[in-house]
């Protein structure tokens, strides 16, 4: 068997239909509330949040034809009724790539339309173009790093059991950071890497299960978005912090980084838009 018959036989390579002009059918949504009910979610939501979204893969035609390239940045609100498959945003991205434009300003009215159609509720789109390209800085999350915990586990299924917290003394404020979080792709199976940042003010959390429970979400199959409210909902219960924020900055895949951020309470600040090192 050659090496070309080989791949042929393989997983890897497989074909995909990129359309080149502008088609925004490729949009794929997906309802929030069957994810949320697999959560206990029902009702009014127990958290508030926006969906943080960079796109590294974007380029269209000026009216000469000359290509023009950027990054694009949105968010959606967490109550927005659907989330949209990131495969699809990377088809529907693509579909610009031979469309021509005449300002940038028509492309982003054009991408706000049809996000915020996708998603059902208003999206926030801007670009980065290249001359600001410079300004894009590497930086982690602020907190107290869990990973530096010397630990032993064997549990790689979601297990909010493992998380605790002392009740018997005075609260505390903190803010925690592991960039051990792993779960994988519910559409596709592959694997999605992230940094997460846990802020709460309540009974201390015990680090070290909190660490355990992190790596438990090992081989979960979500969404990023209920992933993290997976967290924060688990957290909630099970160490009863009466304020709590949790935020993911996932690695990026198909020139796409997600970044889900859940709060229950107004600190007067916005995470941290940034971007990381694995990003």
């Amino acid at each position: 068997m050659t090496p070309a018959d080989s791949m042929k036989n393989s997983p890897l390579g497989k074909t995909t239909e990129y359309p080149t002009q502008y088609d925004p059918s490729l949009l794929y949504a997906i309802e929030r509330i069957p994810m949320r009910e697999k959560l206990g979610i029902s009702g009014s939501l127990p958290f508030f949040g926006l969906d943080f979204w960079n796109t590294y893969e974007l380029s269209w035609l000026n009216l000469r034809g000359k290509p023009q390239v950027a990054i694009m940045s949105f968010n959606v609100s967490a109550d927005s009724p659907r989330i949209v498959e990131s495969k699809s945003l990377k088809l529907y991205l693509n579909s610009f790539s031979q469309t021509r434009m005449d300002e940038t300003a028509d492309l982003i009215d054009i991408v706000r339309n049809d996000l915020g159609n996708a998603f059902g509720s208003p999206v926030q789109v801007s670009l980065k173009l290249p001359s600001d390209f410079m300004e894009t800085e590497i930086r982690e999350l602020d907190g107290l790093l869990l990973d530096r915990l010397d630990i032993g586990t064997d549990i790689y299924s979601p297990d909010p059991s493992l998380l605790r917290s002392n009740r018997k003394e005075a609260p505390v404020e903190e803010t925690l950071v592991s960039h051990l979080l792993k779960t994988n792709c519910p559409v596709t199976g592959q694997p999605d890497w992230a940094s997460l940042q846990i802020h709460y003010v309540g009974p201390q959390i015990d680090q070290e299960g909190l660490l355990k429970y992190i790596i438990s979400l090992r081989s979960s199959n979500e969404f990023h978005e209920q992933c993290v409210e997976r967290i924060f909902l688990d957290i909630l219960k099970s160490c009863k912090p009466q304020n709590l924020t949790v935020y993911a900055r996932y690695t990026r895949r198909g020139g796409i980084d997600i970044n889900p951020w859940r709060s229950n309470f107004t600190s007067g600040k916005r995470p941290q838009l940034i971007r990381t090192a694995r990003q």
